[in-house]
């Protein structure tokens, strides 16, 4: 504990003078380099300070040790993915903040702070805590820095910038033995290079943090990581395996009642199912991720995308203007245009097919280049208009698409 700031601190909230606490204990100009923490005071000294200001020395030193085992507390709440704990443990160690900044875990506490704001979705309040915790980079220690580098690369990630997250996450000094080289580091690789299409990176890191999550019963980090698995799986054609992974995520999530989850294992199942060629197995479990959705969310407008591709592909054309017209509607009014111009197109083509390819080649393909769109969406739409310039006899712009293909 600094206890020359804290008794400067304590002093200055009850509108003392240095004289006046200083009267019979030391000098001012004594009192003065204490307070800087110019001059090591002996126990005497301090604890009669401290009396004079009702402070307990005791207990000061109690709050210390209780900070240390909060902050303790709230990082392995986040590791477990605690989110109601972990929100708890927070709102107490809001309550020590006053004494935060004279103890040993000044540091450590505001960079736990920049990871909650994180781990709650509070990312203007991140963005806050990062540049504070940037102007006091230079005092951190070497395992402070670790971490700052490390929570600048999930927050990258948060904000869909992943190719400088990944490479926030290269430059990290990588040691299996380090406290914070986990699970979680782990996860958050694989969950950065699946963002990038590198599956086979995915898969890599994704089986060591399983293997890391399982060891630690972290039950809720190995279905997550179980996902991020089977879904690279599916990228990398890696088909039984991806099937294990969904199937064990439904088992397990089930008897958790993971209801936010499941949604997302459906959706996943149904993706893996279109991939194989098994549309109506696919539609099954698209529909049941679907039923258990709000309707004002991302992960709805992507069910109802890959829902309306599937009647599209069954030439079911009344459900597929059904889909895709509910599709329109909620992504214009969410303000997601990526869903909305996907929907005008596939409406579009319901009803005029050439008109359509025009409205792909100047307004959805420009959109989804720029924005990293899905690769699997930019690729079929390249094949679809390379198609269709090959029939039309326009060679030069069919093998313009075709090299983009490639």
């Amino acid at each position: 504990m600094e206890y020359g700031p804290l008794i400067k601190y304590y002093r200055t909230q009850k509108g003392m003078t240095q004289k006046e606490l200083a009267q019979g204990i030391c000098s001012v100009p004594h009192l003065s380099k204490i307070e800087n923490n110019g001059k090591e005071a002996n126990e005497e000294t301090i604890n009669l300070l401290l009396g004079r200001l009702h402070v307990d020395p005791k207990g000061i030193s109690e709050k210390e040790n209780e900070i240390g085992i909060l902050l303790k507390s709230l990082q392995e709440k986040m590791r477990y993915y605690l989110k109601d704990e972990a929100e708890q443990i927070f709102i107490q160690l809001k309550e020590l903040e006053g004494i935060v900044p004279f103890s040993a875990y000044i540091y450590t506490y505001e960079l736990y702070k920049y990871r909650y704001f994180m781990f709650t979705g509070k990312m203007a309040e991140a963005e806050t805590q990062k540049n504070l915790l940037s102007k006091q980079k230079k005092n951190f220690s070497q395992h402070e820095r670790y971490l700052f580098d490390y929570y600048n690369a999930i927050c990258l990630m948060m904000k869909g910038d992943y190719k400088k997250a990944d490479e926030e996450m290269e430059r990290l000094d990588f040691n299996p033995n380090h406290e914070f080289n986990s699970g979680d580091v782990l996860y958050h690789r694989a969950l950065i290079k699946s963002a990038l299409d590198q599956a086979g990176y995915a898969v890599h890191f994704g089986k060591m943090a399983l293997q890391f999550f399982m060891e630690k019963h972290n039950f809720k980090r190995t279905l997550h990581t179980l996902m991020l698995l089977g879904i690279n799986y599916t990228q990398s054609k890696i088909y039984e395996e991806a099937r294990t992974c969904f199937q064990h995520l439904i088992r397990n999530a089930e008897i958790m009642n993971e209801t936010k989850l499941l949604p997302q294992i459906y959706h996943n199942m149904g993706h893996l199912h279109q991939k194989i060629k098994k549309e109506a197995e696919a539609l099954a479990f698209y529909e049941k991720s679907l039923a258990l959705q709000g309707e004002n969310t991302l992960h709805y407008l992507v069910t109802l995308y890959s829902i309306g591709e599937i009647y599209f592909s069954f030439k079911d054309k009344e459900k597929a203007k059904q889909s895709f017209s509910r599709l329109f509607s909620l992504a214009k009014e969410m303000g997601v245009k990526k869903y909305h111009l996907l929907a005008e197109f596939y409406l579009m083509y319901l009803e005029s097919p050439e008109k359509s390819l025009v409205f792909l080649e100047q307004k959805v393909i420009p959109f989804l280049e720029v924005s990293n769109g899905n690769m699997e969406d930019i690729m079929r739409f390249y094949k679809l208009l390379s198609e269709h310039y090959n029939k039309l006899g326009v060679f030069s712009k069919a093998v313009q698409y075709l090299n983009k293909i490639s």
